[in-house]
């Protein structure tokens, strides 16, 4: 993919700028995590906010300056709406076709499952965590809608081929159905995580109206991810074998069910790149704590759904013509 220099040149002076501002500016407790105790990686975030910060500011110039290209994109997605509406409740009848409690299981899954690990882990593992059915559960959540709807939103394209093959519609609206649809199925998981929450008296802070931010950020992050597989799923169909593994490996580096104070300190990098790991303390800050997301973090978890979004939409966008020779 060419570069244009005069972009990049842009992109660096205003990286230099916004770090500057930032550095002088911005309190250090909105950055550090530890404000008692100064890391050797301020400037790193510094760095990376003014990057980040840069990106957003360079991305809404290029839309304004490119808006008649994009245009006819956001006419073809306004035309093809109702087609998405249809999509998303085709997906969720058919989850819960021919079942007996149909849709109570949104609510069932989780709470069993939640029983099930809080019993091994709670008392065969003794992890000593306060409030651990609703730190399973927070986790648990987070973690699942990612796990459904990048598994469901990865064969959507071939699942959907009879339809390419008959008549026009925008390829991009099967994964974005498929994520819409996991995303109908967490909110509906969010009626036992409050349940949960209740149950065991566990303390609410008014924090929790911010719910909809950690919500938000994984969904751009879904969809990235899910746009991406989807892709590459049409030319490599072991992917949908292969990512089962990556899942599984990803459910364990990701403090779900054990506290990340377990994981030694040199290895403390592998949370730091993890983006769900991000998403699920952003999560159990507003839910189960009580604490007000920082700028650091709001930045973190909006840059990896941003990067997911943009760098899933660009394979999808460039490989889309050429599904129906492989489907």
């Amino acid at each position: 993919m060419r570069i244009n220099k005069k972009w990049l040149l842009l992109f660096m002076i205003l990286c230099g700028v916004c770090a500057a501002l930032i550095w002088r500016y911005v309190p250090y407790s909105a950055i550090a995590e530890d404000p008692a105790a100064p890391g050797r990686g301020y400037i790193a975030k510094v760095l990376f906010l003014g990057a980040s910060v840069s990106g957003v500011m360079l991305s809404a110039l290029f839309l304004v300056l490119r808006r008649t290209v994009l245009l006819p994109y956001i006419e073809t997605f306004s035309r093809y709406r109702f087609l998405l509406w249809q999509l998303i409740q085709r997906d969720f009848k058919s989850k819960y076709k021919r079942s007996v409690l149909g849709v109570l299981w949104t609510l069932l899954n989780p709470l069993l499952t939640m029983i099930v690990l809080t019993i091994v882990f709670s008392n065969l593992f003794r992890f000593d965590i306060p409030n651990f059915p609703v730190y399973l559960l927070s986790g648990q959540i987070v973690f699942g809608f990612f796990s459904e709807a990048t598994n469901t939103s990865m064969v959507s394209v071939i699942a959907g081929g009879g339809m390419i093959k008959k008549v026009y519609i925008p390829k991009y609206i099967l994964p974005l159905s498929r994520v819409l649809s996991s995303l109908v199925n967490l909110l509906l998981s969010l009626l036992a995580f409050l349940l949960v929450i209740w149950i065991t008296r566990a303390p609410m802070y008014w924090t929790i109206v911010l719910l909809p931010i950690p919500l938000f950020y994984v969904f751009l992050f879904s969809l990235g991810v899910g746009m991406l597989l989807s892709a590459a799923t049409v030319f490599f169909r072991d992917l949908s074998y292969l990512y089962g593994i990556v899942l599984t490996a990803w459910t364990y580096l990701t403090p779900i069910f054990y506290p990340a104070t377990i994981i030694p300190e040199n290895l403390r990098f592998i949370l730091a790149l993890n983006p769900l790991a991000h998403f699920i303390q952003y999560f159990r800050n507003v839910t189960l704590y009580g604490i007000l997301p920082n700028l650091w973090q709001n930045i973190v978890c909006l840059s990896c759904g941003c990067v997911a979004l943009l760098l899933g939409t660009y394979v999808f966008m460039r490989n889309q013509d050429q599904f129906i020779l492989y489907i």
